[in-house]
């Protein structure tokens, strides 16, 4: 099948004006066509079928920074490097104090910034990725860390020996997995990924608990499946304004470069997302014919597929022009599964009124240097609580943290 045409060609950084909202086919695009205020909205109508091209298997090269290349942001914003020298540093996260959370998994250590200087809060993690405070508020007493196949609390803010709350999670296949607390601080919300990809040649038995969030109360107990059928929620946040949980989700290989799209999602209490048997609603996984019939929750926000989302914030402070606010940032860490790279960036989803419209804004570009090359993986995003109200965002191809804070004027054409 003819491969669908790029609806995009570069367009300038710092582009002025208001930019079209790019719907169907038009919306997945390559990297060539990213760029800051690029607007894209994919919807569940424009979906190829199954298999419409190849399933792809190209792993990016890793480079260094070039000399001179910085990301690209919005005008008005201003990108610099936070932290360097890192090892495979993902999820970030903001203590109610200021500090700056970071979760060094190649390192099995949490580190902690203060300003930009920072020390190891805890070490000798497996693969440590989600990090929450409880309780909720000014005033946590604990640290909580989600490793691979354990959570951990440690005291705040002096830190300590671990103390063990949930012994043991799935482990295998996917290895991230985070952690929030509902806003009274009652439930902790534990993603865990699937083991496979679709569940083939296995039973449900190796899956268990698997491509779920786990929920229990704060002491590890009370262990319930929250909500199924999430290939991998591999980054959550809470919506401030409503208290909904929310994932960042990886969908499924094997496809073809276009299907299925990856997904950020409101999160529904005994909901039912598709995994593996259907995706994006209804639509059923050619993998699994058959499967029997059962309600399955459309996503909120569908991005472009094998963009790999990996990180999750809402932008809640008031730095950033006003329309900013109550919107999320999602880090893109990009996939190896399309034969045009997609993904190596970080996201604006639009939200109304507090509801997300289904549109998300290229925020955070300029990773991808060829069809073969990238020089950054985004992962973690977090806001800060500094008078600038910064976003910090992890990248692990080269080990960074990029600061981006508002100096300028309200962007133009930031809605289009």
């Amino acid at each position: 099948m003819i491969r669908w045409l790029l609806a995009l060609i570069c367009v300038p950084f710092a582009t002025a004006g208001a930019q079209p909202v790019l719907t169907g086919a038009d919306a997945y695009g390559d990297w060539h066509g990213d760029a800051p205020g690029v607007w894209r909205h994919i919807t569940p109508d424009a979906l190829p079928p199954p298999f419409a091209t190849g399933s792809a298997s190209r792993s990016p090269d890793l480079v260094a920074q070039p000399r001179g290349v910085q990301p690209r942001v919005p005008a008005g914003f201003e990108v610099s490097l936070f932290a360097s020298g890192l090892d495979i540093p993902r999820t970030l996260r903001t203590a109610p104090n200021g500090d700056v959370f970071l979760a060094e998994s190649g390192a099995g250590v949490i580190r902690v910034f203060t300003g930009q200087q920072s020390r190891v809060f805890a070490a000798n993690l497996t693969l440590p990725f989600g990090i929450g405070f409880w309780p909720p508020g000014p005033s946590p007493k604990f640290v909580y860390v989600a490793e691979t196949n354990r959570v951990v609390r440690f005291p705040y803010p002096n830190g300590g020996p671990p103390e063990v709350i949930v012994p043991s999670l799935p482990e295998g296949g996917h290895w991230t997995r985070d952690l929030v607390f509902s806003p009274e601080g009652a439930r902790m919300f534990v993603s865990v990924g699937s083991a496979t990809n679709v569940m083939t040649g296995v039973g449900p038995e190796a899956e268990r608990d698997c491509a779920a969030v786990l929920s229990f109360t704060p002491k590890g107990e009370d262990r319930r499946v929250h909500a199924s059928g999430l290939r991998n929620c591999s980054a959550e946040a809470i919506q401030p304004r409503t208290g909904t949980l929310w994932c960042a989700v990886n969908e499924r290989d094997g496809l073809g470069d276009d299907l299925p799209p990856d997904f950020a999602t409101s999160v529904r209490d005994g909901g039912f997302y598709g995994w593996p048997w259907f995706y994006i609603g209804a639509n059923p996984e050619p993998r699994h014919p058959g499967a029997a019939p059962r309600p399955v929750i459309v996503p909120d926000v569908l991005i472009q597929p094998h963009s790999a989302p990996l990180g999750i914030t809402f932008y809640d402070q008031t730095a950033f022009p006003a329309d900013y606010r109550g919107d999320a940032f999602v880090a893109l860490h990009g996939s190896w599964n399309r034969s045009k790279r997609t993904g190596y960036k970080v996201i604006r989803l639009r939200f109304d009124n507090g509801r997300p419209t289904g549109e998300y804004e290229d925020f955070l570009t300029g990773f991808v240097r060829s069809d073969r090359s990238v020089w950054g993986r985004p992962v973690g995003v977090t806001v800060t609580v500094t008078a600038d109200g910064a976003l910090l965002v992890s990248e692990d191809g080269n080990g960074t943290i990029w600061r981006i804070a508002y100096k300028g004027d309200r962007p133009k054409g930031d809605r289009p």
